[in-house]
């Protein structure tokens, strides 16, 4: 995170006191927005840990979120090699977009986005009564979504062993799905585990 000192130590002087900043998802990795922020703004947003832009159509500071409740939390910000441009690694509360988007950028969701995506799905099955598989699955309890899960585990091993190539892949996405109800019966994120791993990797 940037302190004050090296806010103050920004070139600010290209784009009349103003630097752009890049608000960037920090699990997913998706751009979320564009904007521009002045020392102002920059010092509101390390005080608040809430994204703060300066306005250049309003001529004032505001706070993403500051009407729909959409707040991007700062996790960390970060300056690039010419002290020009900023970097706002986040956490979106909602959409971030004025239009209901995730993002101001209509993008493809990556791999780990619709991993994120996937994991929505299944809380919105969890929580609503319909005659779906992943529904019925969340019904059944603890119990039987743990055995699928052991069941899914056992058919991936004897894929493996057998070196079949699409029967692997397909075995291991359902083990994975059987494995992402799991963890969303048990209220655990998928981000949880992508945090062992990173370090575990330290």
């Amino acid at each position: 995170m940037l302190t004050v000192n090296q806010i103050l130590d920004l070139n600010w002087n290209k784009v009349n006191n103003l630097i752009p900043i890049i608000a960037q998802d920090i699990i997913s990795n998706q751009i979320l927005m564009h904007g521009y922020v002045n020392q102002k703004s920059l010092l509101i947003t390390l005080k608040t840990k809430k994204l703060t832009f300066f306005s250049r159509t309003k001529n004032r500071l505001w706070t993403k979120g500051e009407t729909s409740r959409n707040y991007l939390k700062v996790i960390d910000l970060v300056t690039d090699c010419d002290k020009d441009t900023l970097l706002a690694l986040v956490q979106a509360e909602g959409d971030t977009c004025h239009l209901k988007n995730k993002s101001c950028f209509i993008t493809k969701n990556t791999n780990i986005s619709f991993i994120l995506e996937l994991e929505k799905i299944l809380k919105n099955c969890k929580n609503n009564n319909n005659t779906s598989y992943t529904s019925r699955l969340y019904k059944k309890g603890i119990n039987k979504i743990s055995q699928k899960v052991g069941e899914e585990a056992v058919e991936l091993v004897i894929a493996a062993i057998n070196e079949d190539r699409k029967h692997v892949l397909e075995e291991c996405a359902d083990l994975i799905y059987h494995i992402l109800v799991l963890l969303n019966y048990k209220n655990i994120k998928f981000i949880d585990l992508i945090k062992i791993l990173k370090k575990r990797n330290k």
